[in-house]
């Protein structure tokens, strides 16, 4: 699965298909209303303040309260990293008006992270009532987890990926 006879990469719904395109496994917490604005077409980009650099991500997505769901992966581009001002405008050029609460978030900053999103896949996944269970402790992250460091977590993140998603969908950059 994911390379043809001749050994060539296969494309899949997100992009080439293997361990090289998922991208290094993190856990990262979002608001509902982001999410919903992914889904809507609204949100392309994930703009933060530190994140990782030169790599696409699989991004775990930990729905923030009052959802308190682990619920879905997204696949991420290497992220864009620049001053506060070009990161602002590809926040506006993606959804105009967003730009300046983009800025106003990093401003303060000498560099800044606009990451492409690429791929959804919502899963019924976890709550976070379930994943203490399965783990004896659970904290939503703060920032993001980097997932190889914590294999008992990413084994459940795993498992979760390998349901049935509830639905997917590509994301398109202009």
């Amino acid at each position: 699965m994911g390379r043809d006879g001749a050994g060539a990469l296969q494309q899949d719904l997100f992009g080439i298909s293997g361990e090289a395109v998922a991208g290094e496994p993190v856990l990262m917490a979002l608001h509902a209303e982001y999410y919903e604005q992914i889904w809507q077409g609204l949100k392309t980009h994930e703009f933060r303040r530190r994140f990782l650099e030169d790599r696409p991500v699989r991004w775990f997505v930990y729905l923030n309260a009052p959802v308190s769901r682990l619920a879905a992966v997204i696949d991420l581009g290497p992220a864009v990293v620049d001053v506060p001002g070009q990161v602002a405008a590809i926040a506006e050029r993606a959804r105009v008006g967003n730009g300046a609460s983009v800025l106003e978030y990093v401003q303060d900053l000498e560099r800044a992270y606009a990451i492409p999103i690429l791929g959804v896949a919502e899963y019924p996944g976890r709550s976070v009532d379930e994943l203490r269970v399965e783990l004896g402790v659970f904290h939503p992250p703060q920032g993001y987890v980097r997932l190889r460091g914590h294999p008992q977590l990413l084994a459940v993140c795993e498992k979760i990926a390998m349901e049935n998603p509830l639905r997917t969908m590509s994301v398109h950059h202009r």
